[in-house]
């Protein structure tokens, strides 16, 4: 090996850093060169001593790198390849799998912790894929860019970290090694298991913390309903149920006050509750030794990355969304995401009117307060929408202030009611707007009332509730994720048959010598009819109480039904819609209502969606009609099914019994086809 150095001796050189050790010996002679000349000019004898002293040093100098420069440059080169054998030894060695492969996965080398791995050893050369299904050449990186991939091996579960490197940075100081045929490269794979890493990250993510409320929604009502002997054993009873539910999830539930309590749960338990559903809302409903109303619970529980408060203040909101969509659900909240849960019956109607007297009064104030009024209902205003409109402007006049109602496109369904309500205008004051005008007379001196409807997407001009700051909303819709913002008062009554009903109501503790006219009432009066078709849905103690106060104002049922009368054109289509009507899962009536001809062909849907309903083994019917580049669904139930819940998978909303979404982009038969999915999954899911 020395005999081979040796013959090549004359082609070794100096280079790089060890090259410049002797440009500090020519720096060195030639600053003893400037010594001895400056020496030499003084002093001719100390001159000459000098100048061989620097003779001397040169020929040393010399000598030195003519002796020993084959022999430095040979312990360089042993250096160099021992310092490679201990590096190639090092990463075979590496505690970390590795391996490398060519850029179309085949394996070309693997250290002895990749070996030990995978049970093969280093001649093993066929595809990555082959030991590793889950990864392939589609995941390496296509640049210097470091990519990630987790995978799953053995039952453990590894990141692994890969790296593309060119070849031509490798080759390119080496002689007589040439590329051909463009860039090559291979790809480097770490392996770094991550199983306990991720245990430990699952465990954190579990162990957060959650907090709720749960109330019992009809509590008072509930223990009216026993014999005072039996009240504590009942309480008792709905007590333990609670308590053992939260328990079994690993979760602290403390009572606050009657009917009140606090819980705090982790996220596991959390999960195990949405995975039932939360069944203690099912099962606190079986308690019965007598009561003739079942108990009902509402849960609202927050989660955050923050602390216990803002959890608590999270689960505040959450209970406030389950009490406002009509108690007997649970609501979980998680930042801005809202999941809703259970709500498959009908709110019980309350007998008090405590409520309705303290927000008349609270409207009453926030009118006075004001310039003017103006309402506006939800876009495709229907006469349920227009006759609470004209109930408020009622109450504004009567405090001699003027309100205005805003309406956009006008339909048939509404546009006999709006001459009539213009013809009875004293002097032929201005009583509609349209949206240019409104936006001209709202300011911070207007208050909005908005009614049948709490979300802003659906009003009529989302617009105006960014120029107030006085806003009202009465809705009798049950309320969903998209809510109205910083309103001043806010009446949302689920268990309320129409937004006629609770104005209605309101009027009647608004002003004690408060008169209607008489196309007033029979605006209001009809629009209690159809959303209680005739009566019949969802009509309570107080929905009567309403008609009657109506009816003393001069509403008068046949010209309310003479209004309802459908010419020939509406009347087929809508039969035509009922004809074709499929049944779905054996209790779902779903049909696509004709369009084509109709003034009003969403009435029409809704319409035919209501006489579904009389269809023996029908639960809900859903009828999808195309109208304006939209597929309008009209929902409608009995009891059994809650299609608000159906309808918010949908993209919509409403109520209970009455609901429906819009959708854009896709045609009727794509949207039966959507609908039906969403039947299916939530039947799978028990949410219907």
């Amino acid at each position: 090996m020395d005999k081979n150095r040796m013959d090549n001796k004359a082609q070794l050189r100096y280079s790089g850093k060890v090259m410049r050790h002797w440009y500090w010996c020519v720096l060195v002679v030639l600053l003893q060169l400037v010594l001895t000349a400056a020496v030499l000019y003084v002093n001719t004898l100390a001159g000459c001593i000098v100048g061989g002293f620097t003779v001397v040093l040169i020929l040393s100098l010399v000598l030195l790198d003519v002796h020993y420069r084959s022999r430095v440059l040979i312990e360089l080169m042993d250096f160099a390849h021992k310092f490679s054998g201990i590096e190639k030894e090092m990463l075979k060695n590496f505690l970390v799998p590795y391996a490398i492969v060519q850029p179309d996965g085949k394996l070309v080398w693997m250290n002895d912790m990749m070996a030990e791995l995978t049970g093969k050893d280093a001649d093993y050369h066929k595809n990555i894929s082959t030991l590793f299904p889950a990864m392939n050449a589609a995941h390496f990186p296509l640049d210097e860019e470091a990519r990630s991939l987790e995978i799953e091996y053995n039952e453990r579960r590894y990141r692994v970290d890969m790296k593309r490197v060119w070849l031509s940075s490798m080759l390119e100081d080496l002689e007589g090694v040439e590329q051909t045929g463009g860039e090559s490269c291979i790809v480097a794979l770490y392996f770094f298991d991550i199983t306990e890493l991720l245990a430990f990250k699952q465990e954190n993510y579990e162990q957060k913390p959650a907090v709720g409320l749960l109330y019992m929604d009809n509590y008072d009502e509930v223990m009216e309903s026993v014999e005072d002997i039996r009240r504590s054993m009942l309480e008792a009873l709905v007590d333990r149920k609670i308590t053992k539910y939260v328990s079994s999830v690993g979760g602290l539930i403390s009572k606050l006050e009657k009917g009140r309590y606090l819980l705090v749960v982790n996220r596991k338990g959390l999960e195990t509750m949405v995975e039932d559903r939360f069944s203690v809302l099912e099962d606190v409903k079986t308690v019965n030794i007598g009561n003739s109303i079942n108990m009902t619970v509402s849960i609202g529980i927050g989660i955050s990355n923050e602390d216990y408060v803002q959890n608590f203040e999270a689960g505040r909101g959450a209970m406030e969304m389950a009490l406002a969509r009509g108690g007997d659900q649970a609501v979980v909240k998680e930042q801005d995401k809202l999941s809703f849960f259970g709500g498959k019956t009908q709110r019980a109607e309350r007998n008090t009117r405590v409520r309705a007297r303290v927000k008349a009064q609270a409207l009453r104030e926030l009118i006075n307060s004001r310039d003017r009024v103006i309402v506006m209902g939800h876009k495709m205003t229907d006469i349920d929408s227009l006759g609470a409109c004209v109930g408020i402007c009622r109450a504004a006049k009567q405090v001699n202030k003027p309100a205005y109602i805003v309406l956009g496109d006008v339909n048939s369904g509404i546009r006999p009611w709006i001459s009539v309500l213009e013809a009875n205008e004293n002097g032929g004051e201005r009583l509609f707007l349209d949206h240019e005008q409104a936006i001209e007379m709202i300011n911070y001196n207007t208050t909005l009332v908005v009614v049948d409807t709490n979300r802003p997407s659906m009003t009529e001009c989302e617009e105006l509730l960014y120029l107030t700051r006085t806003i009202v909303v009465l809705d009798h819709h049950r309320q969903g994720a998209e809510k109205i913002q910083n309103a001043s008062l806010s009446y949302i009554e689920p268990s309320a048959s129409s937004a006629c009903e609770m104005v209605a109501e309101i009027l009647q503790y608004y002003d004690d010598g408060i008169r209607l006219k008489q196309s007033e009432a029979d605006c209001m009066y009809a629009g209690i009819v159809v959303d209680t078709q005739n009566f019949v849905a969802k009509t309570g103690m107080r929905t009567f109480e309403a008609a009657a106060f109506l009816r003393r104002n001069g509403a008068d049922m046949t010209r309310v039904r003479k209004s309802f009368r459908d010419d020939m054109s509406t009347y087929k289509a809508r039969a035509e819609a009922v004809r074709h009507a499929e049944a779905f899962m054996g209790c779902y009536a779903i049909s696509i209502c004709p369009s084509d001809g109709l003034e009003n062909p969403t009435v029409t849907g809704a319409q035919a969606a209501n006489e579904l309903l009389n269809i023996v083994g029908v639960k809900a019917s859903f009828v999808l009609t195309e109208y304006m580049n939209k597929v309008y669904i009209s929902a409608r139930a009995m009891d059994e099914v809650n299609v608000q819940i159906i309808m918010e998978r949908m993209g919509g909303g409403g109520h209970m019994d009455i609901a429906g979404a819009q959708l854009e982009g896709i045609d009727a038969e794509e949207a039966r086809v959507r609908l039906k999915e969403v039947l299916t999954q939530m039947t799978k899911e028990g949410a219907i």
